[in-house]
């Protein structure tokens, strides 16, 4: 397995699963590293939901196979999905399985991967904007060079292709 780059040396152009990165910073000058990020996003968001539907269904499933014993891990329901994306994003892909699939990741402004703190905010502000503002705030992405969202902007992160040469 290759040792990551270390600081002053320039790393690989795309992400490598077998790779650990370093938090270094990665450049995000590229247009290339934008082009066609909007619609991938929306194909790895439907993906994501499938995942999470799965595991609210298996939730389910356990709660009235205990007779509902478990039927208090309903209160817990609204952290699953927090925690998949935020976990997701600070982990070492900086990417949830439908961004993996889709070809894009998270990376903050300055190129690095984000903390789990900054995953953290992303996944916070993108809910309570979709829920509060309905999801027609995601349509500023549309409008920028970047496809930033509103939550991707506030948090200080961007989403690229992982291999902007295919």
């Amino acid at each position: 397995m290759k040792e990551p780059k270390l600081r002053g040396e320039s790393l690989p152009e795309a992400s490598d699963a077998s790779l650990d990165w370093p938090r270094e910073s990665r450049e995000l000058d590229a247009d290339a590293l934008f082009d066609g990020v909007t619609w991938r996003r929306v194909c790895a968001f439907c993906i994501d939901f499938a995942i999470l539907g799965l595991v609210f269904t298996a939730l389910g499933v356990l709660i009235v196979f205990s007779i509902g014993i478990l039927s208090s891990l309903w209160a817990l329901t609204p952290l699953i999905p927090i925690a998949y994306h935020s976990w997701m994003i600070a982990g070492r892909r900086s990417a949830t399985c439908g961004m993996q699939v889709m070809g894009i990741e998270v990376r903050a402004t300055d190129g690095a991967r984000p903390s789990l703190l900054q995953a953290f905010v992303m996944t916070a502000l993108f809910y309570l904007s979709v829920t509060f503002l309905t999801p027609f705030i995601l349509l500023i992405a549309l409008f920028n060079d970047r496809s930033r969202c509103v939550h991707d902007i506030l948090s200080g992160t961007a989403v690229i292709l992982t291999d902007p040469d295919l």
